[in-house]
């Protein structure tokens, strides 16, 4: 074994039997570096990732091609979810250098830790344009020895670069945050949006669920039923498409097609969160049970097969099993029909010849044609048994206090509006566990990771603590604990004591407190997970509604108009901080329920109001509570509230 046997993410632990000598990121492996003039072999990917495993079997498997690693390089490997920072980074060296970007990532660093070279996957011999592994490694020795200032001075341009996109992308002037902003991006999303399938963009396809959530505010503005439609496409193809795991909840990554049949089959625990979300306020929305259904499926999956015995949320599950890319979830047509006849075979579009590799990937062919009937139930229930026999995909589980908290909100959510106290139990349960293992003793600072058999590790970043400010407050609006809010509070002075720019708006990726790389970044942009900017700036300004605090208010304003130029010309970028202008133009509306009154408070999240934030049960210091009386809804904005409601109906009349 080598070093990464004492690792504690998974990821680095798949790589302990490597015949490379790898490092974990850190000092130790930079000191080699310098000490024996050699340049680090930086290589990035994650537990879940298809092409980081056919990598690693290919080459870091491979005696051959691992003696060449050792000979020339000091190797280190990174889990980019346990290191976002260092991903982030070296991510944008390698996409400055061959305009793309992906995983697995492979990186050559100078012994300071600056990049020189890199890509992503790379073949262990020569294929479709990619240079084989190995003979790189043989052409950036070479080019080391012989042409090192030429290197350096790369790696100097590209840090450098790297360095004034950090530093300036945030505008000084900033721009006006107003309506204008939310109809660019309304005009961007229609002209993206495929009206046969679904979805934004073409293949492959990705759900991005801020888009759906985008779209589905732009209609409360509008209340255009075509703006509906592009939300109640899109959800319709995804769920109905193989891209859905029909037998057992969740959703892949993405989809390899335009049409969300054929997946790339890993499940993440953040794309459970996101999809919950956007199929939740579809159902609000519309009032459609299948979207409804999509919900207690996905939360389904998460609950049953993601979370740990202590509570915290598992990161994801393989695409692979027993070697094969998707083995788990496929079927031959006499399975299928053995669990259910005709009736199951139709439902799910099986046939005989398969629709992958010879195999069937489960489907709806009736777009949107959700509700099963009985017959159908019951073989669902009989596939799921006997697919529960099969050898499982790999689990990633590691949990992290991002994916924990972004999921713990949508779940917090859900349970509200679903009146289901048992997932409301789950929600506090995960969030207990956040507070109880992800700080650190002594000071209590967040951390980012926590293993079973390793504990907690690495401090958390900005994007972690902007999404517990996020859990935390809609904890507190879906089990009325004033405690809850004690906690968003502590961490949102968290967020803003260790990462924000004391010369300008936002946050920085990584705290003042923690290991400063090369470059000290702001994570901006949405991604497949929201900018940590955009979570903080969303989440400060709900918890602003709820306390009176203006300054958290500011600080989103801040945000938003830094980065307005650039919401303005790259509006797909920024789909979730554009749900804080949503907020910012339209108002917060503020809800107080004072009283014991549970009909009340089911009335309020019930409703799709995104931009509603609600505070019953226990009082806590916030100007809301002031000089409420019991047994009655105040619906207020900018805190100056209509005659209180003692109805359900008369506060349905209000809140429209």
């Amino acid at each position: 074994m080598n070093r990464l046997a004492q690792e504690t993410s998974p990821y680095l632990r798949q790589h302990q039997d490597n015949p490379v000598d790898w490092y974990p990121w850190g000092e130790e492996a930079f000191a080699r570096a310098r000490a024996e003039d050699k340049p680090v072999l930086l290589s990035v990917g994650y537990s879940a990732c298809h092409w980081c495993h056919v990598m690693a079997h290919e080459s870091f498997e491979d005696p051959a091609v691992a003696a060449v690693m050792n000979e020339l390089f000091v190797c280190v490997k990174v889990d980019r979810e346990e290191r976002p920072d260092v991903d982030a980074v070296y991510m944008e060296a390698v996409q400055a250098m061959s305009g793309q970007g992906g995983w697995p990532m492979t990186v050559f660093l100078t012994p300071d830790a600056h990049p020189f070279f890199g890509g992503t996957y790379y073949p262990k011999s020569a294929w479709g344009g990619r240079p084989g592994f190995a003979d790189l490694m043989q052409a950036i020795s070479e080019a080391w020895a012989e042409r090192r200032a030429q290197l350096l001075d790369q790696a100097g341009h590209l840090t450098s670069s790297i360095a004034a996109r950090s530093g300036t992308l945030v505008g000084r002037a900033g721009g006006e945050v107003g309506v204008a902003l939310l109809e660019g991006a309304h005009r961007m999303l229609r002209s993206s949006y495929d009206a046969e399938w679904g979805g934004f963009g073409r293949a492959p396809k990705f759900p991005t669920p801020t888009n759906i959530e985008l779209v589905l505010r732009n209609w409360r503005r509008d209340n255009d039923p075509a703006t509906l439609e592009m939300a109640v496409n899109t959800l319709d193809a995804m769920a109905s498409g193989g891209m859905y795991d029909h037998v057992g909840g969740g959703f892949s990554r993405y989809s390899v097609d335009a049409f969300w049949m054929v997946p790339h089959f890993e499940k993440m625990l953040y794309d459970q969160a996101g999809l919950v979300r956007a199929y939740l306020h579809a159902f609000q929305a519309t009032g459609e049970e299948r979207f409804r259904q999509v919900v207690e499926e996905t939360v389904g999956y998460v609950l049953r097969d993601l979370r740990s015995p202590e509570g915290g949320l598992y990161s994801a599950e393989d695409a692979d099993s027993e070697g094969e890319e998707g083995r788990f979830y496929v079927w031959r047509h006499d399975d299928v029909f053995a669990a259910g006849g005709p009736d199951a075979v139709a439902w799910y579009g099986v046939t005989p010849a398969g629709n992958f590799e010879g195999a069937n990937i489960l489907h709806r062919p009736v777009r949107g044609d959700l509700i099963r009937p009985p017959e159908v139930e019951a073989a669902r229930r009989r596939l799921f048994d006997q697919r529960e026999l099969r050898v499982r995909p790999g689990l990633d589980d590691k949990v992290l206090t991002e994916w924990n908290a972004m999921f713990t909100s949508a779940l917090a959510e859900a349970a509200g509006a679903l009146g289901r106290d048992d997932w409301l139990a789950a929600a506090v349960h995960t969030g207990e566990f956040l507070l109880a293992s992800l700080r650190r003793d002594g000071d209590g600072r967040w951390l980012r990771s926590w293993q079973a058999d390793g504990g907690a590790r690495h401090p958390a970043y900005a994007v972690d603590h902007a999404w517990l400010v996020d859990a935390f407050t809609r904890l507190a609006e879906s089990t009325g604990e004033a405690r809850w809010i004690a906690h968003a509070r502590e961490a949102a002075s968290a967020l803003v004591d260790l990462f924000a720019d004391p010369d300008g708006p936002g946050f920085f990726t990584v705290g003042h407190d923690a290991e400063q790389l090369i470059v000290r970044q702001k994570d901006l942009f949405d991604g497949a997970t929201p900018s940590a900017n955009a979570v903080g700036a969303v989440a400060l300004l709900r918890l602003s509604a709820l306390t009176g605090d203006r300054g958290y208010a500011e600080r989103s304003a801040a945000i938003q108009a830094g980065l307005a130029p650039f919401m303005a010309e790259h509006p797909g970028a920024f789909t979730h901080l554009l749900a804080g202008v949503d907020m910012a133009v339209t108002g917060t509306t503020e809800v107080v329920v004072a009283g014991k009154r549970p009909d009340l408070v089911d009335a309020v999240q019930a409703r799709f109001l995104p931009n509603v934030v609600l505070a019953w049960g226990e009082r806590y210091d916030s100007p809301l509570w002031d000089g409420r009386a019991d047994d009655a809804a105040y619906v207020c904005q900018n805190f100056a509230c209509r005659l209180p409601a003692r109805t359900v109906e008369e506060l349905e009349r209000q809140l429209d």
